[in-house]
């Protein structure tokens, strides 16, 4: 069994609940958690208001949302971790990966977006890195990842069969090749579906049994709530609900519970976010 992968470093010293684990339940799909959490936004949009205005930046509710959940991983380093091999990994990068449609049309060709997020990134660099690359997909309307799995569609089925059973023997053995992985979202920390963009709430959305990724958030629609506040009243919020779904194999809910405090925190008082995410969150977990 390797100690180290190209994408990862094998953790040891676990007890032997989370050492049995994945002969358990083997699967990624066969220990999912998911639970949908609901986040009052509003302090967020009149943030993002100002910065826009004032700044002559374009922050979008998006790129908070990538940027809370970056920092909130690199805090809880336990939601970057993988099961591959019924053995414990911990990537070296935090990576998210999502859909990009080319137009808000049935016929609208969908593309996948790969990105890496720096520790010293902050909200505004968060910002342009996805502004950039969304720019940049649409104008060439594709990219690597999308040509390979042109190329792999148009194979017979019992090629495709042969290759696939391959590759998951190499991905046990933590052999797989990087060509196959760069840029896949399978192998991202993090893949997000953003279906606010399409006027629709968050959703139960399953993971995924190839690859590596442990962690699915899909994001609602923001609307209007009357909230009861802590000062005695109701006051209409502008909130928003996120679903995650996650291998349970990793951590505890007690783990995840707190890990959400961070996200929350940080989408209640934005301004935090211009600090790079690798500084630490003024919240008691």
């Amino acid at each position: 069994m390797r100690n180290k992968r190209r994408d990862g470093v094998r953790i040891r010293g676990l007890d032997g609940y989370h050492n049995i684990l994945p002969y358990v339940m083997p699967k990624r799909t066969e220990a999912e958690v998911s639970l949908t959490e609901q986040f009052d936004v509003s302090e967020l949009v009149k943030y993002m208001a100002g910065r826009n205005e004032e700044d002559g930046v374009n922050i979008k509710l998006y790129h908070a949302m990538i940027t809370s959940i970056a920092r909130t991983v690199y805090h809880r380093p336990r939601l970057n971790w993988f099961v591959s091999g019924k053995t414990y990994y911990e990537r070296p990068d935090i990576t998210f990966a999502f859909v990009v449609k080319q137009q808000m049309s049935d016929e609208g060709e969908e593309t996948l977006m790969f990105m890496k997020v720096e520790p010293d990134m902050n909200i505004d660099k968060v910002s342009k890195l996805i502004l950039g690359d969304v720019q940049k997909l649409r104008k060439e309307k594709t990219n690597n990842m999308d040509k390979l799995m042109e190329f792999f569609g148009s194979l017979p089925r019992w090629f495709l069969e042969i290759f696939f059973a391959t590759l998951r023997r190499l991905e046990y053995h933590g052999m797989m090749p990087k060509a196959l992985t760069d840029g896949d979202p399978n192998y991202a920390s993090v893949m997000i579906s953003n279906l606010g963009s399409i006027g629709s709430d968050s959703c139960y959305h399953h993971l995924s049994n190839y690859g590596t990724c442990s962690v699915m958030i899909t994001i609602g629609k923001m609307h209007k709530e009357m909230k009861y506040m802590e000062d005695g009243t109701w006051q209409e919020r502008d909130v928003l609900n996120c679903t995650f779904t996650i291998d349970e194999r990793l951590a505890d809910g007690f783990y995840f519970a707190k890990s959400l405090r961070i996200m929350k925190y940080l989408l209640v008082n934005p301004k935090l976010m211009e600090e790079p995410i690798k500084e630490k969150v003024p919240v008691e977990l």
